[in-house]
């Protein structure tokens, strides 16, 4: 019985996500906040374990997000896009610890 064989994507605008081809990982350019949200929803029903989505687009796509939250997969990971962080992942990384520990240790 095989295992599947789970991908990395990565979604955001053109310039924040081509170099990660270099390093095998499947990218998803996009040039309109819809566009990225359309490539999501499609790539969430891939076998795809994890989504890399730059912030930039994540900003506008919240409800979007909050939509795969509890799901398995896939796991979707906030980067900071070309023009630099938003602080929108580190903010999710803290809301998940302080939601599995209970208390704000970060």
């Amino acid at each position: 019985m095989a295992a599947n064989s789970y991908q990395i994507a990565v979604l955001g605008d053109k310039d924040s996500v081509m170099g990660f081809k270099a390093l095998g990982l499947t990218v998803f350019p996009a040039e309109s906040v819809e566009q990225a949200r359309a490539t999501l929803h499609r790539i969430a029903k891939e076998d795809f374990a994890v989504v890399y989505l730059t912030e930039q687009f994540a900003a506008q796509m919240e409800a979007d997000i909050a939509r795969y939250k509890d799901e398995l997969t896939p796991a979707i990971i906030l980067i900071p896009g070309k023009d630099g962080s938003l602080g929108l992942g580190m903010a999710n990384i803290k809301k998940s610890v302080e939601r599995a520990v209970g208390a704000d240790i970060l």
